[in-house]
């Protein structure tokens, strides 16, 4: 999502300028992060002008797709962000003194980078599959297994065998 600086000044003068669009952030998968698929996401909003700066107030919604904590299967994980983000036209800004006003850079405001960057704040640290079938949980790999906590029939050797009626005298007097 691109506006010209003219296209913003003509339009938020006085009134909010609303917009509203799909776009495509599937450039996220490739990071490295959690995200294993993600599309198009709709992003609508309003911005405001006061000055050389621009106020956008925009929501995202979308969906994407993240690993299960447990079991690492694909987990549809659907978002809804609401995003603020102010920027400045004015060549005398410092963004030393104003770290959440972001300047612009020439005639033209990029948005995608700061959805992007509202996409991955909000992407959560871990996520469980509902259903889990256990055909798709691994129970063995590589010098690893998974063990449960049912505890399985003991089988006794049968040297042994000859002691086990004595354990079972001791029980009998307790």
């Amino acid at each position: 999502m691109k506006f010209t600086l003219a296209q913003l000044k003509k339009d938020a003068f006085n009134k909010p300028f609303h917009f509203s669009g799909e776009v495509d952030v599937s450039e996220l998968e490739t990071m490295n992060n959690d995200i294993r698929k993600i599309g198009f996401v709709q992003v609508d909003g309003t911005c405001n002008r006061q000055g050389d700066q621009f106020f956008f107030k925009f929501t995202i919604i979308g969906e994407m797709i993240l690993p299960c904590a447990r079991t690492l299967v694909d987990v549809s994980y659907p978002f809804k962000i609401e995003a603020e983000e102010i920027f400045s036209s004015s060549p005398y800004s410092n963004e030393e003194d104003d770290a959440e006003i972001h300047p612009i850079h020439g005639e033209v405001l990029d948005l995608m980078p700061y959805i992007k960057e509202n996409i991955l704040l909000e992407v959560p640290f871990r996520v469980f599959s509902d259903e889990v079938d256990s055909a798709d949980v691994l129970q063995k790999g590589n010098d690893w297994e998974v063990l449960s906590e049912i505890p399985k029939e003991v089988k006794i050797d049968p040297r042994f065998k000859k002691l086990e009626s004595l354990f079972k005298d001791t029980e009998k007097e307790k």
